[in-house]
């Protein structure tokens, strides 16, 4: 039952998981403050938090290209986990039940359910419009006619607003089901939550052989 956890837990995330996971989400928070200080001038007043306007500039594209880096990593090993079966496009279809915590009507779900999935394939379309316009915009390294530019700094800027809007989504959705932060810090959860967030999971990795297992 402990699966690599102590005896009344499961092993979720390990160590080397949980560590990728914050690496991205620290490189997120820098990248998305240095860059809504550049975006606009009612908030250049974030710049300070990296050192004037000059530092903000020079250190964003760095930030950037590190948090892109640390998600590749992250993503290698969770990718298959990630695709989407038949009872995750159907979870996502009732998103009502969802929301009101009815999740005995939702069809049982493998170690992500259908909305963790659509979060993780928004990030990677986000991340590949963020690094493929930030690579034409930044003029350091990279001579470009001023067109090219403009309609990349425009691009930049919606993927920036959705892969923000997502987090944020998926930061309330970490707090709402009340376990999930645990999981990400220490690595672990109770069968309990298991079986009722992630039945398949849970079947998987406890009784494979036995559909009718439940938690003790």
């Amino acid at each position: 039952m402990s699966n690599g956890a102590r005896r009344d837990t499961l092993l979720r995330y390990d160590a080397d998981v949980r560590t990728n996971h914050w690496l991205v989400a620290l490189s997120f928070v820098l990248a998305a403050l240095s860059g809504l200080a550049l975006f606009h001038p009612a908030l250049f007043w974030l710049s300070n938090l990296f050192g004037g306007g000059p530092w903000t500039r020079i250190l964003h594209p760095f930030i950037g290209l590190f948090m892109v880096l640390v998600f590749l990593g992250l993503a290698a090993r969770v990718w298959d986990e990630n695709r989407f079966a038949a009872a995750d496009w159907q979870w996502l279809r009732q998103w009502r039940e969802v929301i009101n915590n009815q999740e005995e009507r939702l069809p049982e779900v493998g170690r992500y359910n259908g909305g963790q999935k659509l979060v993780f394939f928004v990030l990677v379309a986000c991340l590949l419009v963020l690094f493929a316009t930030g690579l034409l915009m930044w003029r350091a390294y990279f001579t470009l006619p001023v067109g090219a530019v403009r309609i990349a700094a425009l691009l930049h800027a919606i993927a920036a607003l959705l892969i923000i809007c997502t987090i944020l989504v998926h930061i309330y959705a970490g707090f709402w089901v009340r376990g999930s932060m645990h999981a990400m810090l220490r690595g672990t959860v109770t069968p309990g939550w298991a079986w009722r967030h992630h039945r398949a999971w849970f079947r998987q990795i406890t009784h494979a052989s036995n559909p009718r297992a439940r938690p003790d």
